[in-house]
């Protein structure tokens, strides 16, 4: 059957609820994409039919539960945006990923051996190099919703209020295969030796430690903190991955910006010198800089004359370092008429 027919019979079976010819139409494709070695999407399609509700024939799908109102405004569910290959990522990184990605899939065959394929994540690094990015790419290559918690709903003001509302939000995602992704962890994950902490933080602790290792395997855990250090060392057993993601150097700036301009008169490694350190998100905006400077002034100066331009002008910004040197000493401060407790 030509890939047009089965693409129709796919819409029509999933229109008139009718499993049987849905799970043969998909098997069917299934075939064709391992016949062209598109392994990936043969993957996945097996992946969506597991974990697609089952229907009887004959009555339409139910509609898929919202959120419930108990959890709403501490759970954001999105789909993945992005994809691993459009992500600049150290190799570790990489092979971490596809690793975990692959467990994920051929779940049951691990288990056949007495395995258990990795679902807990830990992504550390410094603000602006793809943990969040990298939380969406997951969801993609799995195919899953994309689960991010809020801490503003999350916390509560209230005793055991932060523990009850972890415990909803933990149940909800264990209802369904999903990516539950955890930003700023450190901020429910501290160590609980911190003596400016209070006790209500550290029942927080015990309590999610507890309820990750309770929840099921077909939820992947992401966890992303800028500060490893303040994450309590019980917290670090509970991930079997743990990936770094750095600052990227030199090089591998050159080629982000070589791929995102390509243009033989513009250099990456020119530019990626020229601006020192940055995150992949500030080149990203810098990226962006350029592509706003070409679309408002089209036909005036050539890419590389607006690569110039925007890397002056970049490098003219006041950054964090200027701030860090023009805070004053104490002995500056009182010259200034500051009250010395306003120089710290």
């Amino acid at each position: 059957m030509a890939r047009s027919d089965l693409l129709v019979s796919l819409v029509r079976a999933g229109a008139n609820g009718d499993s049987s010819a849905l799970e043969s139409t998909v098997a069917a494709l299934t075939a064709e994409a391992r016949a062209r070695s598109h392994n990936t999407l043969a993957d996945r399609l097996e992946r969506a039919l597991v974990s697609a509700p089952r229907f009887v024939s004959g009555m339409a799908a139910p509609p898929r539960a919202p959120v419930p109102s108990r959890t709403a405004g501490m759970l954001v569910e999105s789909r993945g945006r992005t994809r691993l290959d459009d992500l600049t990522l150290p190799d570790a990184v990489v092979r971490g990923v596809r690793a975990l990605v692959d467990e994920q899939v051929r779940a049951d065959l691990l288990r056949a051996h007495g395995l258990r394929p990795r679902s807990r994540v830990l992504l550390v690094g410094p603000p602006g190099n793809g943990k969040t990015s990298l939380a969406e790419a997951v969801a993609d290559a799995l195919d899953l919703a994309l689960l991010t918690v809020r801490y503003d709903s999350l916390i509560g003001s209230h005793l055991g209020e932060t523990s009850t509302n972890l415990r909803r939000v933990l149940d909800h995602a264990a209802c369904m295969p999903c990516v539950l992704f955890f930003d700023e962890f450190d901020a429910i994950g501290k160590e609980r030796g911190d003596a400016q902490d209070v006790g209500e933080m550290k029942r927080v602790v015990a309590s999610l430690l507890t309820q990750i290792d309770a929840l099921p395997e077909h939820v992947v855990v992401l966890a992303a903190t800028n500060h490893p250090e303040m994450l309590d060392r019980a917290v670090w057993r509970r991930f079997e991955l743990r990936l770094e993601l750095p600052m990227p150097d030199a090089g591998r700036l050159a080629a982000y910006f070589d791929g995102a301009f390509r243009d033989p008169r513009v250099s990456g490694a020119w530019v990626a010198a020229q601006l020192g350190q940055l995150s992949f998100a500030e080149a990203a905006d810098f990226v962006q800089d350029v592509r706003r400077a070409r679309v408002l002034g089209p036909g005036r100066d050539r890419l590389a004359d607006t690569v110039a331009y925007a890397v002056d002008a970049r490098r003219q910004q006041f950054s964090p370092q200027d701030a860090r040197r023009s805070e004053p000493t104490a002995p500056e401060a009182r010259r200034t008429g500051l009250r010395e407790a306003d120089a710290f």
